[in-house]
């Protein structure tokens, strides 16, 4: 039977273990613990002009994440950068003008496992994809619109070990999703157990009050984003004061606008919660004026990079 159009791969290619491979063959047994448990660990970032945006700072994340759950790479950073450039160059996405834009996603599970249970076996050796797809921006309707989130009725506990690991585990966030699609909205957003705000389904938050924007500080159950560690040190490139404190809901309702961040989709608006708007109910200024600082530097670190190849 021949796939349909809608269910090929977005690329041609994939990056497996050291190899550039068809996208569309079989890769992995069903025995990795990936498939088996969602043992693994990833990252999502952007691509321009055949440039990884803020690869050093995602591979740091990436070696967090793997050291809490006690397994490694089996090869240095360096051959996993030279696989992105290699995948990029065989999509054709590496161009310079116009520029290639691509999204990037390095996954690592722990590997091949015939045994069942928790506990992995000894000796394991992990195994390492990288996939890319056609960077697709958010939609004008996004952008000019705002995202509407509710609460998700899942609670995050601040004091968990893997509450900040980037795992593949991803069942919570999936729910999340489908309760705000339930419920007509975009996303949904997490709070802990103690009542406070942690993060978006994929994105961290931004809560805008006259020049102060405060993101949720880390250990409340978040995820360290690269965007928002960008944001927090190039704030006053916007005439933004970045603060990192405890926020609750009450917080996003007395705000004059509020944004999602992450490392593909940029900065976007963020205008109602369960229903009540934030702000106007519109996107304000300083996010517009945000994603627009963060996209251009962007586009100037990759074209940087791009031509000292």
């Amino acid at each position: 039977m021949t796939a349909s159009t809608e269910s090929q791969p977005a690329a041609s290619h994939i990056w497996l273990n050291g190899r550039l491979l068809p996208a569309a063959e079989p890769h992995l047994s069903v025995y990795d613990r990936g498939f088996q448990l969602g043992d693994g660990v990833f990252e999502a970032l952007r691509a321009r002009r055949g440039v990884a945006i803020e690869l050093a700072g995602h591979m740091a994340r990436l070696h967090g994440s793997l050291d809490a759950l006690a397994f490694e790479l089996p090869f240095g950073d360096e051959v996993i950068a030279a696989g992105v450039a290699e995948l990029l160059a065989a999509e054709g996405w590496d161009g310079i003008e116009p520029p290639g834009d691509a999204a990037l996603r390095i996954t690592v599970s722990r590997g091949y496992d015939p045994k069942r249970g928790l506990l992995p076996s000894a000796g394991g050796i992990a195994s390492i994809a990288i996939q890319a797809w056609p960077y697709q921006p958010p939609s004008p309707r996004r952008l000019r619109d705002g995202e509407r989130f509710i609460t998700s009725v899942i609670h995050r506990d601040s004091d968990s070990p893997v509450s900040g690991i980037k795992t593949t585990s991803r069942a919570d966030l999936v729910y999340a999703r489908l309760e705000a699609a339930r419920a007509g909205a975009d996303d949904a957003i997490f709070l802990t157990t103690d009542g406070r705000i942690t993060e978006a389904t994929t994105a961290n938050l931004l809560v805008i009050r006259g020049d102060l924007c405060a993101t949720p500080r880390l250990g409340t159950g978040l995820l360290a984003g690269t965007t928002r560690a960008w944001l927090v040190e190039h704030g006053d490139a916007v005439g933004l004061r970045m603060v990192e404190q405890d926020l609750r809901p009450a917080d996003l309702f007395e705000s004059d606008e509020a944004a999602v961040c992450s490392s593909v989709a940029g900065v976007v608006p963020f205008v109602s919660l369960d229903g009540r708007p934030i702000g106007g109910g519109a996107p304000g200024p300083r996010t517009i004026a945000m994603r627009t600082a963060r996209e251009a530097w962007i586009d100037a670190v990759s074209l940087e990079a791009a031509g000292a190849r």
